[in-house]
């Protein structure tokens, strides 16, 4: 702060110094037409004077001053870019971990879902074979009782083949010969009859 009111009152005093020579040259004696003071060789001298003194002030004032300052600031803007970058470096590797763990889980869940659709494989495919054997030991059941039910009615109906077999027997020998056999003359023949199919 200090410094900027020496440069200022450095700049006040080289404008008055300046206003008062050109005050001087327009009401000087010679009449002369006056010209602009920094062109004018008479001023070289004062100017560079002045020059060299606001040079040496401004360059005091931006080394210990603005240049300290900004110098700060860019250092405090590094540190900042660092620590930032050094967290999201942190942040990145966690997000790493953490989609290693995802992928784990994930990889964990797919092997306990297949584990899981193997086992309901399975016990469907032992309720499926319990129950294909029960239905084929149920069919096998009916298919014995059928027949044994066929049997029986084939047994039956050979009985009465053979027992119409004896009676049309009987009549066709009546009807031909005009004698009727006997019952067991008859039955032989047609036990004979069936033998030979």
């Amino acid at each position: 702060m200090r410094q900027g009111w020496l440069l200022a009152v450095g700049s006040f005093a080289t404008l008055v110094a300046g206003a008062a020579q050109a005050a001087e040259q327009k009401h000087g004696l010679s009449g002369e037409k006056a010209s602009f003071p920094p062109f004018d060789p008479t001023h070289f001298a004062s100017n560079l004077f002045w020059l060299a003194i606001t040079f040496a002030a401004l360059y005091w004032l931006m080394s210990k001053v603005a240049l300290p300052r900004l110098g700060s600031i860019l250092e405090e803007r590094a540190e900042t870019i660092g620590r930032d970058l050094d967290q999201a470096s942190g942040m990145q590797a966690k997000a790493e971990e953490m989609a290693q763990a995802y992928e784990k889980a994930l990889a964990e869940a797919r092997k306990n879902a297949q584990g899981i659709a193997q086992t309901a494989r399975d016990a469907g495919a032992k309720a499926s074979d319990a129950q294909r054997h029960a239905t084929e030991a149920e069919l096998a059941a009916k298919m014995a009782q059928a027949e044994a039910t066929i049997a029986k009615t084939k047994t039956n109906a050979m009985s009465n083949v053979r027992d119409l077999g004896g009676d049309i027997a009987v009549a066709i020998v009546t009807k031909l010969t005009g004698q009727a056999p006997s019952a067991s003359e008859a039955s032989a023949a047609v036990d004979q009859a069936l033998t030979r199919g």
